[in-house]
Formats: C-alpha cells, structure tokens, sequence
C-alpha cells in the first residue's frame, strides 16, 4: 500500500519505484519513489516553483524528487481512505468554486469572481494561517501494475469521484485550481482496466469519495469556523462558465 507522511506543511505519499501521472505542477508522468502535497504559507508568490518544490521537500527532510501539488489547505486536514488494492489521500478547501450553471440560457446565479490558484489555511507550524482560498487536491494509488491506458483512466475514475462528491457536499463540481495524481506500481499483479465496473476502479471511486467527503468535513465542521460559500458570488474568489458553445453534428 502506499504510505503517506506529514512533516513541517509536505505530504508525502511513497511507494517506491511507482508510475505516477498528475495534472499540477511539471506534471505528465513520473517514474518515483514519491509524490507530494505542500501547503504553502500565506502570501505565497513564488513563481520559481521546481526551487520552492525542492527547498519545502528537503526542509522536510524527504530527499526523494517526484510529482507535487500545492495548496494552501492546512495539512492538519488531510484525510485519507483505503479499499482494496488502492489508497486515496486527499484535502479540499471550496473558498474559489468553479461553477458550470446547467441552465446556460437563464441568468447565471453567480458572478465571476475571477479565478486564483493559490490557497492558505496553511499547515502546521509556521504555516499555519492565511486568506481562505481553495483547492482540492487527490492523490490516488493503487499497488497493481496498470496498463499503459489504465493509468490515465485511473486519474478520470478519480476526477470523476471527486467530482459527485463536491456536488453532493458542495453544490459545486470543483475549484479553480483542483489537481490529481494517480499511481499505480509497476511490480504489481498486471491489471489491464481500471474504469469504474473493475475492483481498481470500485475502490478507487469510493477511496476518493471518502477521503474527500473527510477532509471537507475537517475543514468546513462544526469545530471550525470556516463556512462553504453558497454561490460563486458569496466567494472571495471564483469562476463561473457563462460562455455558450456551438454545437454541431460530426
């Protein structure tokens, strides 16, 4: 299973030797021991981010390089989940929702906030205040070797997932700057599918479902009082699509 470690505001989620295909920064694929999430501090500006990626990972005494996500969602609310032959580990801040109004020909509910990729709730020590903006980040693993086209249909199962979930606990479908990276280890029991009728698939559907469903909880409980915006309006920041497309026949 893959294994997961927290120090001074770095995730770190290894299995060693493992595929990795992510969306966030310097993404595509990775052959790595490890991939991570790293909350930033408030203000966060860097725009040297391999530098920043590299300090944050040896200040946290991890030396492997490999895939990263960044968010300013505290680390202290991370949440994690396991089915099977797959782990999910995710955080989920919703202070920048990105709204698609299925309605396009009425009056859109909310305005355009203008979109921001950067968040901070931050993390522990010195990371641990800042503005309330959002992302939600997913890391998915699973310890089979998937196929070359299953490992790029792991992270859609996963996008997917995390998807109905914030529907259902949100309203919204994601944030402006949602990432996933999906892993899958390559000396595993060779498996060929991973869509949403497989066991990877299953597991991997409900894994992200509950680790999202988690970590939205532990940022947005009743312990805290930080509050989900009711529309796109309501938020600091956002985005919602107005434009129409034009539809044709193939």
């Amino acid at each position: 299973m893959f294994e997961t470690e927290t120090r001074e505001g770095v995730l770190r989620v290894g299995r060693e030797g493992a595929r990795w295909l992510s969306t966030g920064w310097d993404g595509g694929e990775w052959r790595a021991d490890a991939a991570y999430n790293v909350s930033v501090p408030e203000g966060f500006d860097r725009t040297d981010l391999d530098a920043y990626l590299a300090e944050r990972r040896r200040s946290a005494g991890f030396d492997d390089p490999g895939p990263a996500l960044l968010t300013g969602v505290a680390l202290r609310h991370a949440r994690g989940a396991r089915c099977g032959p797959v782990s999910a580990v995710a955080t989920a801040g919703v202070s920048n929702p990105a709204a698609l109004p299925m309605d396009p020909d009425g009056e859109p509910a909310e305005g355009d906030g203008g979109p921001s990729d950067s968040d901070s709730d931050a993390s522990d020590s010195d990371f641990d205040s800042g503005p309330e903006i959002g992302t939600v980040n997913v890391v998915v693993g699973t310890d089979r070797a998937l196929a070359p086209g299953a490992l790029p249909n792991l992270l859609a199962v996963a996008v997917e997932a995390k998807t109905a979930t914030l529907l259902a606990e949100t309203g919204f479908p994601g944030t402006t700057s949602d990432a996933v990276v999906a892993a899958c280890d390559p000396a595993g029991e060779e498996t060929t599918f991973s869509g949403s009728a497989t066991e990877v698939g299953a597991c991997a559907r409900v894994c992200v479902r509950e680790a999202v469903r988690a970590g939205l909880e532990s940022r947005y409980g009743d312990a805290t009082d930080a509050t989900i915006p009711e529309s796109v309006a309501d938020a600091d920041y956002g985005a919602t699509a107005t434009r129409r497309a034009t539809v044709f026949t193939p």
